[in-house]
């Protein structure tokens, strides 16, 4: 982190502080802080952190973020330690020559920013979001990783509802956006789609004059927003017209090889993963990495490994030559149907099972959302399916209420050889049955 003295911590956040020293880090567990770290007291579901700030402050946090109401040696107290993170990370942003990446969208946004990440690496030394650290919290923990030396910073960002990604844009400055999709999420909180595109373009309204909107190709939800941008605006897609456009992808057993135009030149690039919706996200990816001034003329020499978040499509080696596609982080119907496509293109002869729980924040239309992917999975041919929760019995198949029955009766639904694809939204928790597998 671009180190902060304590006092110019206080007064960026108006707090009243009783400590003197410089803080290199951030840190919100007390059990891993570092010296030199913040230690930033959160109230969790279960406990308020300022219970173990002096733990912090013992292990060697340079000074320990707290309410009000609980100020002490070595602590800086203020309304909302929160918040303050947010105003701390933004002050670390704007002393950073670093070039910022937001990646946000209704599908596709961890495995793009992972791609990215993956394009950047041999060129410049860079910082992208971990794991989930995409809301509030998240990206300012990933901009307070942020080192004098960083000439890139890639971060994702969620949202729930309207206003979130203007203020998580504020935080971080956004140069360069991309938006990777618009479809129907959070509609519980957002009503319709048309929302869910305003929401998610509040990242490129952020972007100054000389920054780099990265948006599909021919969306109209988009369109009303990206009319008004002042940035540069460039589109991918497969579709002819896209500035980034993706001719073809070849998948073969252990990755693939995707062919795209960039503007006057066609690129060949081997890469690691095999799923199509991937090749896509690349496109994204390569749009911002040209935006970035990164070589062209490298993409392609060597094969693109990405290491993919947790969850995310990766893909384990199962007993008999069968395979497990773990994608249960997250779902939506648009995800949903590119994860059973995906599942059908790899299984080849190969029996094909999925394992799919609820999709949740689907609003008034979430029956019939449900009933169109058990209608998408059985004209793919999937012989197998198994649904958990009350939402997905109407995806048909086999029923399960809980995860728990779900895994006891794994033994007898899977066999060796087959291709089995996991697929839920994140409070399903259905990780506990890719954890039977492993």
């Amino acid at each position: 982190m671009i180190e902060l003295r304590t006092a110019e911590i206080a007064e960026l956040v108006h707090g009243d502080s009783q400590a003197e020293a410089i803080v290199t880090g951030v840190s919100t567990d007390s059990r891993s802080v570092r010296p030199g770290d913040l230690f930033v007291a959160l109230a969790g579901e279960h406990a308020d952190g300022t219970v173990f700030a002096d733990q912090a402050l013992a292990s060697g946090a340079a000074a320990a973020l707290v309410r009000r109401g609980a100020e002490g040696p070595g602590r800086i107290a203020v309304d909302d330690p929160l918040e303050a993170l947010g105003v701390i990370a933004r002050e670390v942003r704007l002393r950073s020559s670093a070039r910022v990446v937001g990646i946000t969208g209704s599908t596709g946004k961890t495995s793009t920013k992972d791609i990215l990440a993956a394009l950047v690496a041999p060129h410049a030394a860079a910082v992208s979001s971990r794991q989930n650290e995409n809301n509030e919290l998240g990206v300012p923990l990933t901009l307070s990783r942020l080192e004098v030396s960083t000439e890139v910073a890639i971060v994702e960002m969620a949202m729930r509802g309207l206003g979130q990604i203007a203020y998580l844009a504020e935080i971080a400055r956004p140069d360069i956006g991309i938006v990777t999709g618009v479809g129907p999420v959070h509609l519980e909180l957002l009503g319709t789609v048309e929302n869910v595109a305003a929401a998610k373009a509040e990242l490129l309204e952020a972007l100054p004059a000389d920054g780099v909107a990265v948006v599909p190709h021919d969306e109209p939800l988009l369109a009303p927003h990206v009319a008004s941008l002042a940035a540069r605006v460039v589109t991918f897609d497969a579709e002819q017209g896209a500035g980034v456009r993706l001719l073809g992808f070849r998948p073969d057993g252990s990755g693939g090889e995707a062919e795209i135009r960039i503007g006057s030149r066609t690129l060949h690039v081997p890469v690691s993963f095999t799923a199509p919706h991937n090749a896509l996200n690349l496109t994204a990816a390569l749009a911002a990495y040209d935006a970035l001034g990164l070589p062209l003329d490298a993409v392609g020499a060597q094969r693109l490994e990405v290491q993919f978040s947790r969850w995310r499509g990766e893909e384990l080696p199962l007993a008999g030559g069968g395979l497990l596609i773990a994608d249960c982080y997250n779902a939506n119907p648009t995800s949903m149907r590119a994860a059973l496509e995906h599942l059908t293109a790899v299984a080849g002869g190969r029996r094909r099972v999925a394992l799919l729980g609820d999709m949740a924040e689907l609003g008034d239309d979430a029956d019939r959302y449900h009933r169109e992917v058990g209608e998408t999975a059985a004209a793919l041919g999937v012989e197998q399916l198994v649904a958990v929760g009350e939402r997905a019995r109407l995806y048909g198949g086999i029923w399960f209420g809980t995860v728990a029955e779900a895994r006891e009766a794994l033994p007898g639904l899977v066999s060796p050889g087959d291709v089995v694809l996991v697929k839920a939204s994140r409070s399903m928790g259905l990780e506990e049955l890719v954890e039977a597998f492993e």
